[in-house]
């Protein structure tokens, strides 16, 4: 779950903070530049501006139970894969749940923020049937596994765990897992949780917790350390560390044109903050928790510290939101009027935001839609269409341009 610490509380609570929504104060644009990136922005041509964008959200499908994510099944089809909490997996075809890809009930914690919490198909799915999965075991310990699906479902008895990483709290477990543009697994851990990261773990290269980790899971063994990642040679570096100084990095995602990692980083007591990696990034980039929320220094009453921390381009206060759910650049054919705008919003405040950069790669962002929604997770189907799950209202919707 994107939650703070609040989600520790009981979920009737949770849903009445989710109820208070409505204030539209606009995001603002820490870094306009992006200089960083080597998009060419020529996909961004048929794009309308931001300031004549208009969105909304068709429903395809509800009666979920605390969905948490939605993904396409990385073999070009229609189907979507949707995540339940609980640790069920549903595949939805033509508007309809068509059956149980994955029921791991009696493996998965569901306490706080835990949870079957992530999916990612393997590059090569169309001759290995390999999906990846993420998710908190019954002791509350992140579990990175690999799935082979047979006859279009996981088979259960096929699981073989490449990692494990104990947390020391119920909440702040990450839980996103998606492939980078190298085909190397990407996973988004929180910094192991309670409030303000009491154990320093956003700054500690020595834990696996407060970063996004990359590794090679090519083959049908463990996983090995791509040899260029950042901290392969660190001596007392963990070194599947790509990049660190993270809270809860809840949902990240791929341009699947441009190659750049956009990262939804949720905040603690006053910013939430959105990330960015050009596609040519060589890791090592430190985003600063916990001696920064965002751009600021924290706790809140700290001027920001000195080091070479990689600020956000993003940021809003909790006047906007208190919960960011980070998105997906849309890069489907459906609604060329949306063609390289980036989609995200906040789980508590239910708005939906854009933003674009302009063929100078300066960057725009504006509210497309204030919604009465759960934002909880984004997801992208295989042809690029962009949807949004609703947490308390389980219900799955397309993002669509008017």
């Amino acid at each position: 779950m994107p939650r703070r610490p609040l989600l520790a509380l009981p979920l009737l609570f949770l849903l009445l903070l989710v109820g208070c929504k409505g204030n539209s104060t606009v995001p603002q644009v820490v870094d306009p530049a992006l200089s960083e990136s080597t998009t060419t922005l020529s996909a961004e041509t048929s794009a309308a501006p931001l300031a004549k964008l208009r969105v909304k959200l068709e429903l395809v499908l509800d009666g979920f139970k605390q969905p948490l994510f939605v993904t396409g099944t990385g073999k070009e089809s229609s189907r979507l894969i949707v995540l339940e909490k609980s640790g069920i997996a549903w595949v939805v075809e033509n508007g309809a749940r068509s059956r149980v890809f994955l029921d791991l009930t009696d493996a998965v914690s569901t306490q706080s923020e835990r949870g079957l919490l992530g999916m990612a198909f393997s590059p090569d799915y169309a001759t290995d049937h390999a999906v990846y999965v993420d998710y908190t075991d019954l002791n509350g310990t992140t579990t990175i596994s690999r799935f082979i699906v047979q006859d279009g479902v996981v088979n259960r008895a096929s699981e073989s765990t490449l990692l494990t990483i104990k947390q020391p709290y119920t909440n702040h477990n990450g839980g996103m897992i998606g492939f980078g543009p190298d085909e190397y697994l990407y996973i988004g851990m929180g910094d192991g949780g309670d409030g303000g990261d009491p154990e320093g773990n956003g700054q500690n290269l020595g834990t696996l917790l407060g970063a996004i980790l990359r590794i090679d899971v090519a083959g049908n063994g463990d996983y090995t350390v791509p040899a260029d990642n950042p901290f392969a040679s660190t001596s007392g570096a963990r070194p599947e560390i790509w990049a660190y100084g993270l809270r809860n990095p809840w949902r990240y995602s791929f341009d699947r044109l441009a190659g750049d990692m956009w990262i939804g980083d949720v905040g603690q007591n006053k910013w939430e903050e959105i990330d960015f990696q050009p596609a040519s990034a060589t890791g090592g980039e430190n985003y600063g928790w916990n001696k920064l929320e965002a751009a600021h220094g924290y706790p809140p009453t700290a001027s920001a510290p000195a080091g070479d921390f990689t600020m956000p381009v993003i940021e809003y206060d909790h006047d906007a939101g208190e919960s960011v759910t980070g998105g997906y650049v849309y890069r489907g054919t459906a609604f060329p009027q949306m063609q390289g705008t980036y989609l995200y919003g906040d789980f508590v405040s239910g708005t939906l935001w854009g933003a674009q950069r302009a063929a100078d790669g300066t960057l725009e962002s504006r509210t497309l839609l204030q919604t009465e929604l759960s934002l909880v997770s984004f997801g992208e189907g295989d042809d690029g269409e962009l949807y949004v799950l609703d947490f308390s209202g389980g219900a799955l919707y397309h993002v669509v341009a008017e």
